[in-house]
């Protein structure tokens, strides 16, 4: 008889093998989702299988979604179709391979699913395998909603601000990416309501700095609740014609108008654009004493379970823009699309 661990009542009650999952047969925008069966996944050596109850969304979802459209040609990754979007979860294992160590059955759990992998994480589903390398138990403070709008977005914060947590490099730029220290010093977060944006502001004032949040006047309320030092509202002032000698820019939008945010920083100062692509503003940041530096978020158990604590006693709390029933994928990323996201969208899952 095979370890016990291997086995759940949802698999013996689920004959068919069967599960409901958001897949796609080409490119495209959020028609191209469709809910329809889909196997349920195999486990593997080293793997957890999840009965999934919430899938936090991301914008790598949409750029997987239309075909990577905003990198040059020869940089898109080959991809094969059915597509399964999503990457973040939060669930209860229901199977655990019998070389895993430290998860049990019934377990509550959350992860950020094989990122980077173009493709491979397929987690707009009602399972999912991963490596048990990338789970943590979910913190019992929240809700599988909270939960699951969590890991990419704070983990990207975090490997951003605090620790990297890898040495993989970033493609865009020679150096590995470096945390600086945020103690006494002023941070201004542009996009500062958004998923990366809203956790970024408060790892920032957890570890004592001054903090200033750029986003539209709609999200000043909440801002000022998770304790922003000074707000500016973007669609009625240019921050960079009225703000200077800053420490720290974190700009969550980033691309090709990162560049705007040099002006703002002392020398000595530090610009991270969390989208890096289409920064051209190189030389000018040598010439103005300004270190420009991005890494790409990495899947990390052991962060999620240090994050834990932090979501777990209130340090960190988690904004929820909006849920959508899975089987309703399509009209949250037409939601995703309408843009001035506050916090997170996440699906959830009967």
């Amino acid at each position: 008889m095979k370890d016990k661990k291997l086995y759940t009542m949802e698999l013996v009650e689920n004959k068919t093998g069967k599960m409901k999952a958001i897949r796609q047969h080409e490119f495209g925008g959020p028609e191209v989702l469709r809910y329809e069966d889909a196997p349920i996944p195999a486990l593997e050596q080293g793997e957890v299988r999840v009965r999934v109850h919430a899938i936090g969304i991301n914008p790598p979802d949409w750029y997987l979604r239309d075909g990577y459209k905003m990198l040059p040609p020869e940089w898109r990754p080959p991809v094969s179709f059915p597509v399964t979007l999503g990457t973040d979860i939060s669930g209860v294992v229901e199977a655990v391979a019998d070389d895993v160590n430290g998860f049990s059955v019934g377990d509550e759990v959350y992860s950020m699913v094989r990122f980077p992998s173009y493709g491979a994480s397929k987690a707009y589903a009602g399972y999912v395998t991963m490596p048990a390398s990338e789970v943590a138990l979910k913190p019992t403070g929240i809700d599988h909603i909270s939960a699951a709008a969590v890991p990419m977005s704070l983990l990207t914060a975090w490997q951003f601000m605090i620790e990297v947590g890898h040495n993989e490099p970033n493609p865009l730029q020679p150096d590995k990416h470096e945390p600086v220290p945020l103690e006494g010093r002023t941070v201004l977060v542009n996009g500062a309501g958004g998923g990366v944006g809203h956790f970024a502001v408060q790892l920032a004032k957890w570890k004592g700095a001054t903090v200033i949040a750029v986003a539209s006047g709609r999200q000043e309320t909440l801002l000022r609740s998770l304790g922003v030092d000074e707000f500016i509202d973007y669609t009625k002032i240019s921050v960079e014609d009225v703000v200077r000698e800053i420490d720290l820019v974190i700009d969550c939008v980033g691309g090709p108008t990162t560049g705007r945010f040099l002006r703002t920083l002392k020398r000595g100062g530090a610009l991270f654009p969390i989208f890096p692509l289409g920064f051209s503003g190189r030389e000018e940041a040598e010439k103005l004493g300004v270190t420009v530096s991005a890494t790409q978020v990495r899947s990390n158990g052991a962060q999620l379970a240090a994050l834990s604590r932090l979501l777990n006693d209130g340090t960190v709390q988690v904004v929820i823009d909006s849920t959508f029933p899975l089987a309703d994928a399509r009209q949250a990323h037409e939601r995703a699309a309408r843009g001035h996201i506050q916090g997170k969208i996440v699906l959830t899952v009967d």
